[in-house]
């Protein structure tokens, strides 16, 4: 593939991740280690703050200790410190919860720029390829083997406009035969 094919290539790529996919509701996403939370506590600024979930699942919170957050989705997690909080502590606090941060993706074999990515909401294999700087000239464009987060399993799929990534997930992109 020439400099040219694989510059349209990468245009192409870029232009259907913008324009193609109708953007996927994040609301049911499940938190888990390494995601990165914003807490709010309406007129308890002291209450809140940014949180990295650890490897237990869990974030520490000021004066309520540490509250079980993988698993959760956002609104779950309100919940939870909601309830924690309100443990002794205030009466019917408003919290809110957001995700910050995802956990990472990884992009190996054949891409420009193989290495770990952060993972974006609505995030595409192609549009994935394209942040690693697009295809090798020796790369297998027709699928993909994907390890999802969690998993010891690298599952080959094909590579298709809609197919979607998950944060945490490792792609990687192998070499065609000629």
């Amino acid at each position: 593939m020439g400099a040219r094919t694989g510059i349209g290539l990468l245009i192409a790529i870029l232009s259907l991740g913008l324009t193609a996919f109708a953007p996927q509701s994040v609301s049911d996403y499940r938190l888990a280690s390494g995601d990165k939370v914003r807490i709010d506590v309406f007129g308890e600024a002291a209450l809140g703050g940014e949180f990295v979930i650890d490897a237990n699942g869990r974030i520490a919170l000021p004066l309520i200790g540490e509250v079980q957050a993988a698993g959760l989705t956002g609104a779950q997690l309100q919940g939870a410190v909601a309830q924690a909080l309100s443990q002794g502590y205030l009466n019917q606090p408003r919290v809110t919860a957001q995700v910050l941060t995802y956990r990472p993706i990884y992009i190996l074999g054949e891409v420009n720029r193989p290495g770990e990515y952060p993972y974006l909401p609505d995030l595409t294999v192609l549009n994935a390829v394209a942040t690693a700087q697009g295809f090798t000239y020796r790369a297998n464009t027709r699928r993909v083997f994907v390890r999802r987060a969690g998993s010891q399993v690298e599952e080959a799929q094909p590579l298709t406009a809609d197919a979607r990534v998950s944060p945490g997930d490792t792609l990687r992109i192998g070499e065609r035969y000629f």
